[in-house]
């Protein structure tokens, strides 16, 4: 079981801006690793983007899953674990971590905020005692289940899309990506793709 990557973005009217966020990339390529990094963060915009106010979702590529919490406020916060990790404990972190840095950081920030300027610096060490969760359940001491929250599971990152949209274009638009990032884009067919560790051994 594994978290690769925890955000925290503010949903605007257009697009979702980035305001912290922490990521394990140690079981990938370490010279592809900002590439990794920087297709987490373009995911995890994008998934907010696309996300309701109010709303939980997880949506499934391949052997990852990416969880969406969008407050009612307009902010929000995505996880990206393995296929493995329970979905409980990584709706459970992301209520902790928006509540917290709802009371730290002052909401007049967060639509113009980045992550240079927010001090919030507690995402590294919630995104490392979460990799174990059977031990941050025990530490946080969390409700059992979330019976009570509909969450909505997106069989693939496509379904999030509008008609007509491709995922493609999205890329090459996108201002969270290098050139290097797209032009790696263009040699793989999938997220899942960009996301594995084997991918990036053949291209490292």
């Amino acid at each position: 079981m594994k978290l690769y990557s925890l955000s925290v973005l503010h949903k605007g009217s257009t697009k979702a801006n980035l305001l912290k966020a922490a990521y394990d990339l140690s079981s990938f390529s370490f010279f592809q690793r900002s590439s990794v990094q920087e297709f987490m963060t373009f995911t995890s915009a994008l998934i907010v983007e696309r996300s309701a106010l109010g709303s939980r979702a997880s949506i499934k590529e391949q052997e990852y899953l990416c969880h969406v919490y969008v407050r009612n406020d307009n902010l929000g916060g995505v996880v990206i674990a393995d296929s493995e990790y329970p979905s409980r404990v990584c709706f459970t972190l992301l209520d902790k971590v928006l509540d917290e840095f709802s009371r730290q950081v002052n909401s007049i920030d967060w639509p113009s905020g980045s992550p240079a300027t927010i001090q919030y610096t507690a995402l590294d060490s919630h995104l490392a005692r979460y990799q174990n969760p059977r031990e941050a359940d025990a530490m946080t001491k969390v409700q059992a289940e979330l019976d009570e929250t509909k969450i909505i599971l997106h069989n693939t990152m496509e379904s999030l899309l509008e008609r007509g949209e491709k995922l493609d274009d999205l890329v090459q638009k996108s201002e969270h990506l290098g050139n290097q990032s797209k032009a790696f884009y263009k040699t793989v067919s999938t997220l899942h793709d960009v996301f594995s560790s084997e991918t990036y051994k053949i291209f490292s």
